[in-house]
């Protein structure tokens, strides 16, 4: 069975959280690019809260970047609640240099 991703968005105004649950993928990658591309304009605190990832590929990594990149001219980007699994992707993948995780 292919498990899919649930977002979760919520904000207000200047801070845009996202709670990902599932699978970041080729499949579900897109579908966040989308939620992201129409949601930053004005936003000064970009968070994702990646509790309940329970996989990420390369698709979503470079979703991540991109957001980094549009965050780092207006604001900040971090992740929350970060699992041992995702965790080692970041570490692996260098990518814990580039982003700012929390626990």
């Amino acid at each position: 069975m292919v498990k899919n991703m649930n977002i979760t968005k919520y904000g207000n105004g200047i801070q845009l959280y996202f709670l990902l649950e599932g699978r970041l993928d080729t499949i579900t990658a897109p579908q966040l690019e989308k939620e992201l591309n129409g949601s930053l304009d004005g936003i000064k605190e970009l968070v994702f809260d990646l509790k309940d990832l329970d996989y990420l590929s390369s698709a979503g990594l470079r979703v991540f970047l991109g957001a980094q990149k549009i965050m780092s001219k207006q604001g900040s980007m971090k992740m929350m609640n970060v699992n041992e699994t995702i965790s080692e992707i970041f570490e692996v993948t260098g990518f814990a240099d580039i982003l700012s995780i929390e626990g």
